[in-house]
């Protein structure tokens, strides 16, 4: 059978010897060498080899021979210590996969089959905070009026934008709350919403981003779950992640819906809310302080979660499904790593140390098969069940296609970037940036 060419020519510029031991003259340089490329070594004739040192990698080792050292490329076969070391990397492998199932929960919201007199007699207010969200706003404001069970009012708090978000949001019947100036020790978000609640009536309080969609039985499908939890609830929504750039959130997708959807957070005194779609009475959201009580926060939906928790109200989390969803960085890559960064570190403090543990494990299969997934059968292997966990679980947390759980180095590498900037921020500079803002950690306050 013909050699392809590339192994004649490796076969000609490094040995040529028909015996399994080869010695390596010292010529100067040195060669990096796929364990693929070493049957092909060993069917040449005796000749110089020409380079100093001959580096061989394998998963599990790496091969040197220095100058004038025997090699015996043919009855190299990794030993009995590479099997064993591929055996430890599958069993990483293993846990990594059944760790994200684990923290995967496919808790869809779900509209009632009809609707409940209890939920019928609620009223419902709807508070939403913008900052330039001039080209959000539309979009929201139009899925509200179409409800089967409308808002009482929508509340809408202008923070200081600079793109007429006010004059939009009042041109399509919100109420319009306007504030230009911070209190001491506030951050934006807290005080709109702070705000914004002081302007509703409703016995139930929702509160929306701009970004978020809602079906025309959303409303009524969020009423429904707080009724039934009888506490406050959070909706991860859909993601609509129409760009390239927009995929590579898929990572930060998952693990968000690992960490509010994790058995383990159940009994975290920290729990957290998600905090694009969080749905609570007033008489609960007055008893665990509101936003008052977190008003320097910047991770304000978690922090909000920790104080019902500590008044005793019992949180839910659900995926929003076809009823909620989202669009949240269509401004690129940029935008997405700014809006990640603010709470990808600081976060990982309030989650318990058994989700930590376990989003960590599924992160370590995902670089490994991501990277060097053509080294080795076990990774090849742990590459193929990666990209096919990866796809099952996105179906339902966004539009990411086929392609992107595939390739899922590349928002795996997007996710390490953002968090080595995240720890930037945090914890060398002490602050993060959000919207043309920059906030003091802790204190709530522009730098």
């Amino acid at each position: 059978m013909p050699q392809p060419r590339w192994s004649a020519w490796i076969r000609s510029r490094i040995i040529r010897n028909n015996s399994d031991e080869k010695t390596v003259p010292k010529t100067g340089g040195a060669v990096f060498l796929l364990p693929a490329l070493v049957p092909a070594l060993a069917k040449g004739s005796r000749n110089n080899i020409g380079f100093d040192t001959i580096f061989v990698f394998h998963p599990c080792s790496v091969l040197r021979f220095g100058s004038g050292q025997r090699l015996n490329i043919l009855k190299w076969d990794g030993g009995q210590m590479n099997w064993m070391l591929e055996a430890a990397i599958g069993a990483v492998l293993a846990a990594g996969l059944w760790a994200g199932w684990r923290l995967f929960d496919k808790k869809l919201l779900q509209a009632p089959a009809d609707s409940s007199p209890d939920v019928s007699r609620k009223t419902v207010s709807v508070v939403i905070p913008a900052r330039n969200e001039a080209a959000n706003l539309p979009h929201l404001l139009e899925s509200l009026r179409d409800q089967t069970l409308p808002p009482v009012e929508i509340v809408v708090v202008d923070d200081g934008s600079e793109d007429g978000t006010g004059e939009v949001a009042a041109r399509l019947g919100a109420s319009v709350v306007r504030h230009d100036e911070l209190p001491p020790g506030w951050t934006g978000k807290n005080w709109a919403l702070w705000e914004g609640f002081h302007h509703t009536t409703g016995d139930i309080v929702v509160f929306l981003d701009a970004d978020v969609r809602l079906a025309p039985r959303g409303l009524e499908a969020l009423a429904s779950a707080r009724e039934q939890t009888g506490g406050a609830v959070s909706v991860v929504p859909y993601h609509v992640v129409p760009t390239p750039a927009e995929k590579l959130s898929l990572v930060f997708n998952m693990l968000g819906i690992f960490v509010f959807m994790s058995p383990y957070e159940a009994n975290n005194p920290r729990q957290g809310l998600y905090g694009p779609c969080i749905v609570i009475s007033r008489a609960d959201y007055l008893r665990a302080g509101g936003h008052a009580g977190i008003r320097s926060e910047v991770i304000d939906d978690l922090a909000l979660g920790a104080r019902c928790k500590a008044a005793g109200i019992p949180l839910a989390h659900y995926l929003g499904g076809d009823l909620v969803s989202y669009r949240m960085y269509p401004g690129g890559i940029r935008q997405a790593a700014e809006g990640f960064a603010k709470s990808a570190v600081p976060s990982m403090a309030v989650v318990s140390r058994m989700t930590v543990l376990l989003c960590a494990l599924w992160m370590i299969g995902m670089f490994l098969t991501g990277l060097f997934f053509w080294l080795d059968w076990v990774l090849a292997a742990g590459f193929i069940l990666y990209a096919a966990q990866l796809y099952r679980m996105s179906r339902v947390a966004g539009t990411f296609g086929l392609l992107m759980p595939v390739l899922h180095l590349f928002p795996s590498l997007f996710f390490a970037a953002v968090m080595l900037y995240s720890l930037y921020q945090t914890a060398w500079l002490g602050r993060v940036t959000w919207k043309g803002r920059q906030i003091q950690l802790g204190s709530g306050r522009d730098a």
